[in-house]
């Protein structure tokens, strides 16, 4: 839960004081942890054993168990990171506490396993005025919070909490785990807030007038096709394709006419650092130096706010979205999406028909505005309080996309087709997709044909009614109405 801290004008600058601490502590950790990992990776040993992976996990396990030993040998492990930090906290210890500086070392380590681990490619430096979030371990020493005010190393400040938000009152009931601050720019202004993580599940959250509950969960198969922008989804009771943060898109239209606006600006400013076609000048390995105007100062300020918007919108958008899939049935499938593969770049050079080259540009701009990954992680926390989970299928085995379930055959579609014609019955291609998605097998690889036949007569009757309502509205061309 976040709650807004009563700041007085000398804590804001003690506090942001010790964000920059923060800050400092933690690029000092990712320079010395920087020199060891070079150092390992310079080793032959090293190299070797990662040239000998096989992507099996059984037969790996020797090798990953070699690797991970290397690593704590150069001193590239959580605990390590803890006695790094433990020799500058004590330079600092009037404004970072030991369990506050051990933390800021975790969230270092969370980088590396990503590195070492998932799909990590580099450690980064935090830039001036990007640490803004300082968490303690527990609320006994360090960040407490007790008696509706926050304590740290001689601050005390008052928080505000709404008793009369049954909600807010029911969370307060709770043990807590532990808290941190958090340091938001909000209208020119940082502005601080206070996130106490409580043990146990949340508050269940109820409707005043009828005192049930507000967002219930429903009962059955619903299938989610997820795409760019869209989302479709098919229940027994709902059959709806829907844009993805529909809201989102206004702002958008903001920030790019802020963009260039402060890309003039800086072009008037800086004439000598630009080539005659607008590119800027490769300056070699000397540093370069822009100046900037107080308009160009302001439009950074105004972006800012647009970037805060845009997230808190998305983020509100995808969690009434969840609400409403959730409410159609507890038993929620989807396709396992790598957004990230679609993020890059095409690596391919090819030319169209008129002889000139393709875009190599794919979905990023779209995926960054949209979030759909973050909406099916929101979707996966909230059936996790009903004691369910988010089930993936095997996309590359289903081919949902493909498939006819009339004569279960699989016939490969360009994106430009948005209708499936099955025998004069024309049925929208994503919305057909979340049907097959909802009647997936238990293997997770293949389609329920009797449950399809049963089932297919409701779904159209469904997906009618979905096409009446989108037909004469302005939609996105990928949803084909």
């Amino acid at each position: 839960m976040q709650f807004p801290l009563k700041t007085e004008t000398y804590q804001e600058d003690i506090l942001n004081k010790r964000f920059e601490i923060g800050r400092q502590i933690y690029n000092s950790l990712v320079r010395i942890t920087q020199k060891r990992y070079h150092e390992m990776i310079k080793t032959k040993e090293y190299r070797n054993l990662i040239a000998s992976l096989s992507g099996d996990k059984i037969k790996d396990k020797d090798i990953w168990k070699k690797i991970n030993d290397m690593r704590k040998e150069f001193g590239l492990s959580e605990y390590t990171f803890h006695k790094d930090v433990k020799c500058m906290q004590k330079h600092f210890k009037e404004n970072i506490d030991s369990s506050t500086a051990q933390k800021i070392a975790t969230i270092l380590w969370k980088s590396y396993w990503s590195l070492f681990y998932g799909n990590g490619e580099k450690i980064y430096f935090k830039k001036y005025g990007k640490f803004n979030c300082l968490e303690g371990k527990c609320n006994k020493t360090g960040i407490r919070f007790k008696d509706d005010t926050l304590f740290w190393n001689g601050l005390k400040v008052p928080v505000h909490i709404d008793y009369n938000n049954d909600y807010e009152c029911q969370a307060m009931q709770s043990k807590i785990a532990y808290c941190r601050i958090v340091r938001k720019y909000v209208r020119n202004k940082y502005k601080f807030y206070i996130q106490i993580v409580f043990k146990g599940r949340p508050p269940v959250k109820l409707d005043i007038e009828t005192n049930t509950l507000k967002h219930p969960i429903g009962k059955g198969d619903t299938g989610l096709d997820i795409g760019i922008s869209t989302i479709a989804v098919s229940s027994h009771s709902d059959v709806k394709i829907l844009e993805l943060a529909d809201r989102v898109q206004d702002i958008e239209n903001k920030k790019q006419k802020l963009l260039r606006k402060m890309d003039r600006s800086r072009h008037s400013m800086n004439p000598d650092n630009y080539n005659e076609d607008g590119t800027i000048k490769n300056h070699g390995r000397k540093k370069v130096v822009w100046n900037k105007s107080n308009h160009y100062k302001k439009y950074v300020n105004e972006l800012k706010e647009v970037y805060r918007k845009q997230a808190d919108i998305r983020k509100y958008q995808h969690e009434c979205m969840a609400n409403y899939i959730i409410s159609l049935g507890n038993k929620v499938y989807v396709e396992k999406m790598n957004f990230a593969g679609l993020q890059k770049r095409v690596i391919k050079t090819e030319k169209n028909d008129k002889g000139k080259f393709k875009r190599k540009k794919r979905f990023g701009k779209s995926l960054a505005n949209k979030a759909p990954a973050m909406l099916f992680s929101i979707i996966e926390r909230k059936l996790k309080y009903f004691g369910e989970q988010l089930i993936e299928i095997n996309t590359s085995e289903a081919k949902a996309s493909q498939f006819n379930h009339f004569d279960c055959t699989y016939t490969k579609k360009t994106l430009s087709e948005r209708w499936n014609d099955f025998n004069g019955i024309k049925i929208q291609r994503d919305m057909y997709s979340a049907f097959l998605i909802m009647n997936i097998a238990r293997d997770l690889k293949n389609f329920d044909i009797e449950k399809c036949n049963s089932r297919f007569n409701n779904f159209k009757k469904l997906h009618d009614i979905e096409v009446q309502r989108l037909t004469g509205h302005k939609n996105l061309s990928s949803i084909g109405i």
